[in-house]
């Protein structure tokens, strides 16, 4: 039997800065149809009113879709409205509190950089995927470091030593569709993909081609979007 994750495994989309609900929606929609599996709202200019409303608006789509949705940084909005995780940096609150907060059954995502020390310290508390990047050179985040590929291996070494269902092993940053073999024969068990998904001509396409690599990936701990988060 295949391990399984508390993350799934394959696309995990990331929204660009969109202010238009209905448009996100579309795009999400077109997403799953592609393979998507996980969602992360992440608009870090939005006030505080048009996060809430769009935060609400996905949660809806992605629980009618069975997609996992997460919201970036907020966990008090995540906990708010039910979102079924939160995803947090360096710089956001400390991982401990934010357990504490959201309990021990809401996914906590968290942003490792290349740094495998971070991933080993983050693991203690619960998290459902160490996120490594930027891989290769983001437009989301022109200025940040690229990661070696290495990290993926030394977090894959890490997550498989705790029992099933283990923490996934998450790629991000300037992941195109070229990257996604790599990715994942090289540890990645989800890649989180912002523009070679949401600005692409044909979305669904796009999510397909994302996807591909990871349809033999271990298999993700059985998820209800429809009531409370796992």
């Amino acid at each position: 039997m295949r391990p399984t994750l508390k993350f799934p495994a394959g696309l995990y989309g990331v929204t660009p800065d969109w202010d238009d609900a209905a448009r996100l929606e579309h795009a999400v929609r077109a997403a799953a149809r592609g393979g998507m599996k996980a969602l992360q709202l992440r608009h870090k200019t939005a006030s505080p009113q048009l996060r809430r409303h769009l935060a609400q608006t996905l949660l809806d789509v992605c629980n009618a879709l069975g997609i996992v949705f997460l919201i970036n940084d907020d966990w008090r909005l995540a906990l708010e409205l039910g979102a079924h995780g939160v995803h947090i940096g360096r710089h956001d609150d400390d991982p401990a509190s934010v357990r504490q907060a959201i309990g021990p059954e809401m996914l906590l995502g968290v942003s490792c950089y290349a740094d495998p020390q971070r991933a080993q310290s983050m693991l203690k508390h619960q998290v459902a995927y160490i996120a490594f990047g930027a891989m290769y050179a983001s437009s989301t985040k022109p200025l940040a470091p690229t990661a070696p590929l290495e990290v993926l291996r030394t977090g894959q070494a890490l997550c498989q030593a705790i029992e099933t269902p283990r923490p996934a092993v998450v790629a991000i940053g300037g992941i195109g569709i070229s990257h996604a073999a790599t990715l994942a024969a090289t540890g990645a068990d989800s890649i989180a993909v912002v523009g070679s998904l949401f600005l692409s001509p044909d979305i669904e396409a796009a999510a397909r081609a994302l996807s591909a690599p990871f349809m033999q990936a271990p298999t993700a701990t059985p998820f209800s979007t429809s009531s409370s988060p796992v």
